[in-house]
């Protein structure tokens, strides 16, 4: 396999996509790419079709879409010295080879004359679908500015990609950077078993301590610093810990703070290039809030909505601290909130969550959340046996766990951790496959995520090509050999990345561009969001909460304390989120009315009202707030949607709340008319078409327990 990145099969050859590959095979892609576009560009305009036109623009880029892909995604899960350097290297020439395609002006021009043509006209569905968005994509990327801006727009384009990769990076850098030993188990009194057996094993993994001696090595991953900040009694360990987390980004040489500044400085010129006022106009104008404007308004109407029930929360918890410790009520400190939060919680509502943990072994939880899809979307997932093969070495391990396909075909992965499932319609169809990948590593990035690698869908003989598609996250790994066990937020992120998978693997468009994840940014969390209502639903939960030892599900009177519990501080959480989006929204409006400020009182004084008063500011969350920065666009003047989705998914869930939160035939119509319509119609219509009107506001506030149900 002379070009294994851009090897057009189905089972990946991950041991073959090594860093040396990626500049020849990229370049060679590139150059193929490049050819392809020629061609079209120079299509007589007399002769425009929708074939020599459209559909030729979406076949011309997908050896590079796929190629370039596979090495933004081992970036991601397999980060090395190596592969940054050649990821680096080859990221400018790609990125300005995006950039171009929308700034050639005889390709625009082919473009246009097809759009005036009588086949153009004539067009319906999907196909007059593609022809808007194209039209859109070329308009927003610039194909009408002036050959000298069009050249500014390149440089502006290939700058974002170079800083946001390099912000990225010194997210990852900083928090594998930190760690911190101890050797004294006093020290760790409160934590749960779970936690200490972890840091115990994440310094065996590092060479530290020993049988006789002990040591416990905690670092920034969330799955080792979380149940400190929650349950560490002693005080100095979590103030420690809050000082790591502050750090990233925010110390030298990772310092993130001049590349936000230089980020939001080129993203606000990109926007009033393209004849916008601010990058959040630019970002905005074709999703379903349409500009930055109404996409604050959206925030502001929701905080003015709960912050009563915020400061009534917050002080609850300061009065709650003073009456346990016998002090004056006071202010906390950031290092306390989570720690008196979680004893608040224990006290009211009896609930221990590592009571709850032994109920969710990560296998049984996945394999009931495969059941509980199978059910609801007439689909069946099959395990598949995997093989890794060490790139370094060439060593070979199988792992037989799974039935083989049809074809018998191994399915590589790029890690052992790796699993691979095919993803059957009701009548056999193949019609996905997916990797799941969930447990932390120093080469993989923080948080979790939903990606794609191929995507298949209907063609033109009737028959489906599968897609394919991954799911990564940094849960709690196993310790000495038990299954790893999750925290009830751990379920949600895992059945929250399956939405986004079923989105993309369900898909029935027959416009790869047009499929699954396509959409506008504030829907594309409404397949993700949904999925988490089934982990408080007692009939979900007794297929896959069952204990790790005895198998016994859920004891009802457990169940009855986690949904007591559910709505414990639902104003501090719903204002958490409003706080990320209203800075979000900030930083990409009001640019120009704040440069050269110091960012941290330019964050403080946007979210005056949002955030509790504590006795020491943190600095700004910016500097290691992946979603906006490490990216050219990502969730920049975006990051509201998640709260926007929030709305579209508990409304749509009353539906199943009424017709059967396991009703098969309610499953079957939002999989027709939500999953697999990717973008192939405008969002709005699609919510309207599964649920009969469009959405109600209240039904967020309702479920939060923010507003009393209306009958």
């Amino acid at each position: 396999m002379d070009h294994p990145f851009l090897a057009d099969t189905f089972i990946i050859p991950w041991h073959l996509l090594t860093p040396a590959q990626i500049q020849p095979d990229i370049e060679l892609a590139l150059k193929n790419a490049q050819a392809r576009l020629d061609a079209i560009a120079d299509t007589p305009l007399e002769s425009v079709t929708f074939e020599n036109t459209l559909l030729a623009l979406e076949a011309a880029t997908e050896e590079l879409t796929r190629g370039w892909g596979s090495v933004g995604h081992l970036d991601s899960v397999s980060n090395s010295p190596a592969l940054r350097e050649a990821y680096n290297a080859m990221l400018p020439k790609v990125s300005e080879f995006y950039t171009r395609i929308s700034l050639n002006e005889k390709l625009w021009q082919v473009i246009k004359a097809f759009a005036e043509t009588e086949e153009a006209k004539a067009l319906t569905g999907t196909r007059k679908r593609l022809l808007e968005e194209t039209l859109e994509d070329f308009r927003s990327s610039g194909a009408d500015l002036s050959p000298e801006k069009k050249k500014q727009l390149e440089g502006i384009n290939a700058e974002l990609s170079r800083l946001t990769q390099k912000y990225g990076e010194n997210v990852l850098d900083s928090t594998n950077a930190w760690e911190l030993l101890i050797e004294d188990e006093a020290r760790l009194s409160g934590l749960p078993q779970s936690a200490k057996d972890a840091a115990r094993e994440s310094a065996k993994s590092k060479d530290h301590g020993s049988d006789e001696k002990p040591v416990w090595r905690f670092t920034q991953h969330m799955p080792s610093l979380l149940p400190v900040m929650k349950y560490a009694d002693d005080e100095s360990l979590r103030k420690q810990v809050w000082e790591g987390s502050i750090g990233v980004g925010h110390k030298e040489p990772h310092d993130n703070t001049d590349l936000i500044w230089k980020i939001l400085e080129q993203r606000q010129a990109k926007a009033e290039l393209l004849g916008k006022a601010n990058f959040a106009d630019l970002v905005l104008e074709r999703r379903m809030a349409k500009n930055g404007a109404a996409a604050l308004e959206f925030t502001e109407d929701l905080h003015a909505r709960i912050k009563d029930a915020f400061a009534a929360e917050t002080d609850e918890l300061e009065a709650f601290k003073a009456e346990q410790t016998g002090q004056p009520q006071d202010h906390l400190q950031p290092w306390e909130v989570a720690y008196w939060s979680e004893k608040l919680r224990k006290k009211r509502y009896d609930l221990d969550e590592e009571e709850l943990k032994p109920y969710f072994p990560i296998n049984r939880v996945v394999t009931g959340m495969y059941d509980l899809v199978e059910r609801l979307y007439g689909v069946k997932i099959v395990q598949r046996p995997t093989r890794f093969t060490d790139p370094e070495s060439g060593e070979e391990q199988r792992f037989d766990e799974g039935t083989p396909s049809a074809d018998h075909v191994v399915a590589e992965v790029w890690h052992p951790d790796v699993k691979f499932y095919d993803l059957l319609d009701n009548d056999g169809t193949h019609i996905g496959s997916f990797y799941a990948d969930w447990y932390p590593r120093e080469s993989k990035r923080g948080g979790a995520w939903m990606n794609y690698l191929r995507t298949g869908g209907p063609l033109p003989d009737g028959s489906v090509a599968p897609h394919l598609g991954l799911m990564c996250g940094n849960l709690n790994p196993p310790v000495g050999g038990r299954p790893a066990l999750m925290n009830h937020r751990e379920v949600e992120t895992i059945f929250h990345e399956f939405g986004h998978l079923l989105h993309h693997l369900l898909g029935k468009v027959e416009i790869k561009s047009l499929n699954g994840v396509n959409v506008a940014w504030d829907f594309v969390e409404l397949p993700s969001q949904i999925m988490e209502n089934w982990c408080w639903e007692k009939e979900a939960l007794d297929l896959f909460a069952k204990h790790v030892d005895t198998g016994e599900p859920l004891p009802t009177a457990l169940l009855d304390k986690m949904l007591e519990a559910r709505n414990f501080e639902q104003a501090t959480a719903t204002m958490r989120q409003l706080s990320f989006g209203k800075m979000d929204l900030d930083l990409h409006t009001n640019f120009k009315n704040h440069e050269g400020r110091d960012l941290d009182a330019w964050v403080d004084e946007s979210l005056e009202g949002y955030r509790a008063p504590l006795k020491t500011k943190s600095p700004a969350i910016v500097r290691r707030f992946t979603h906006l920065f490490s990216d050219p666009t990502g969730y920049a003047a975006g990051y509201y949607s998640y709260k926007w989705a929030e709305v579209l998914d508990a409304d749509a869930f009353t539906r199943f709340k009424e017709e059967g939160v396991l009703n098969a035939e309610t499953g079957k119509d939002f999989r027709e008319k939500i999953l697999q319509k990717g973008n192939s119609e405008p969002p709005e219509k699609l919510f309207h078409d599964f649920m009969g009107r469009d959405p109600d506001q209240n039904s967020l506030l309702i479920r939060a327990g923010l507003m009393a149900e209306q009958h």
